[in-house]
């Protein structure tokens, strides 16, 4: 068989490659090594990660939140196997709408591990052993991330845990340490501190969420606190013994001194992820790596012709939207047009309670920049809609160039910031400034005039504060 194009990999970025190239007039095949399409985030991640989200807090509502609505229920009793079923059922409906699409848009499907032999073939191997080659002008790798390792540590996901098999834990435990207080680290932990469990984060560097706002996490770590999460930051795990029970867990500051030990029912590892190319075949190709990633140009090729990379296993933020959009450029670009990604506008959300979603700089990365700009604020405690619904905490935050007011960065800490920051990235993409958002008409009332009001906030004109 014969081919314009094969994709390796059926995630965000490579299914969506996969279709934008067959409605481009190529013919199209893609090799997934599971069962089903869709990769870690639709299996294993983003999609079953959000369905117990969205359940937990809607448990935690009703235990908490809906009496002071005058809505009286009761306490509330968790039935974790329909929650996960709730779950599974989401997944199953994704990856089974990822099936029709690919098969609507007559891109072929293999099912099995893929590698590259040789420039211009794949060899797709079934689970079974049989093996089948396939030839193609150009491949596309979207091999996507693995969970990172912690050193000395197995994961055995059971007691020892990955976000894999913190998805599937068959009851509540009593006590859940997470390990890294990254997105992933954060999102599930607060999904089983909701449903009863007793949560610690353990975070080698001094804050959480590295990378991010600083202004804007340490408010996010306060929320959590009160919500129950404890943090021990400026700390890392020595080493986890499962006890047969559960684990013991020894701690070590960070910048050295005396170690101490917590015990646990669950440890969850969320150090975070790495490029998964193994099995690939690229040392034997000549493909070039730096620290473990595929070096691309800005055209997605590798350094060897006719083979291309996207997504987790290149540079950039490990994020789905992102890979997708590569996924549709090298798609166009394969096909005589023009595609692009602006790195500068990746929007990026945590999906707690509340969410933070940002686009664009942080004010850290404008100062070591030494990019001078000014900042616009908005409170949620100020905004009708926020108070109307009891979502009064977080903040809008707007940074714009001090000279040409072209805005910079967003970053929102609130309900349904993760809806919110659409708009923010819509106006970087096309340049605009702290002065048109201000000037564009919100609905009222809504959590989004809160937006607006940080840009006011700019020139320091905001209406409500």
């Amino acid at each position: 068989m014969s081919y314009d194009l094969i994709v390796i990999g059926s995630g965000p970025g490579g299914y969506v490659c996969a279709i934008r190239a067959a409605q481009l007039g190529l013919k199209t095949a893609i090799v997934e090594k599971r069962k089903t399409y869709g990769g870690t985030c639709l299996n294993i991640g983003c999609i079953p990660s959000k369905a117990l989200l969205h359940a937990s807090e809607m448990f935690e509502e009703v235990a908490h939140g809906l009496g002071k609505l005058g809505v009286s229920v009761g306490k509330p009793k968790l039935d974790l196997p329909a929650m996960m079923k709730h779950k599974d059922d989401t997944v199953g409906a994704n990856v089974q709408g990822v099936a029709f699409l690919l098969k609507k848009n007559k891109v072929d499907g293999f099912i099995g591990t893929g590698s590259i032999p040789a420039v211009g073939k794949v060899e797709v191997t079934a689970e079974d052993g049989a093996k089948q080659v396939l030839e193609t002008k150009n491949i596309v790798i979207a091999t996507g991330s693995d969970v990172a390792q912690l050193p000395g540590v197995t994961i055995d996901e059971q007691v020892v845990v990955s976000s894999t098999g913190a998805l599937e834990l068959p009851k509540v435990p009593g006590k859940l340490i997470v390990v890294g207080a990254g997105v992933i680290g954060l999102e599930l932990g607060s999904v089983w501190r909701r449903l009863g469990a007793e949560v610690t984060v353990v975070e080698f560097l001094d804050r959480i969420l590295p990378g991010l706002d600083l202004e804007t996490c340490k408010q996010f770590q306060r929320l959590l606190e009160k919500q129950g999460v404890k943090f021990q930051l400026g700390a890392k795990v020595s080493s986890v013994e499962n006890t047969g029970k559960g684990a013991k867990v020894t701690i070590e500051p960070a910048a050295g001194g005396a170690a101490s030990t917590l015990d646990a029912d669950v440890v969850l590892v969320a150090i975070g992820r790495r490029p998964y190319t193994q099995g690939l075949g690229l040392e034997a190709l000549g493909v070039a790596l730096e620290r473990g990633q595929i070096v691309i140009d800005s055209h997605f090729a590798t350094n060897v012709p006719g083979v291309y990379a996207i997504g987790d296993v290149v540079r950039g933020p490990m994020l789905a939207h992102k890979a997708e959009d590569e996924g549709i450029a090298i798609a166009e670009i394969l096909a005589g047009q023009h595609g692009h990604v602006n790195y500068e506008v990746i929007p990026g959300v945590v999906y707690t309670s509340p969410e933070i979603a940002c686009v664009g700089a942080t004010e850290e990365d404008l100062k070591a920049r030494g990019v001078a700009y000014k900042a616009g604020k908005f409170p949620f405690t100020a905004n009708g809609r926020a108070r109307a619904a009891n979502h009064t905490d977080g903040f809008v935050k707007v940074l714009a160039d001090a000279t040409t007011d072209r805005v910079l960065g967003v970053h929102i800490l609130g309900h349904g910031a993760g809806e919110m920051i659409a708009e923010a990235a819509v106006l970087m993409e096309f340049g605009g400034s702290s002065e048109d958002l201000a000037r564009t008409c919100h609905a009222h009332p809504t959590m989004s005039e809160a937006v607006k009001e940080a840009a006011l906030a700019v020139e320091k004109r905001a209406i409500h504060m």
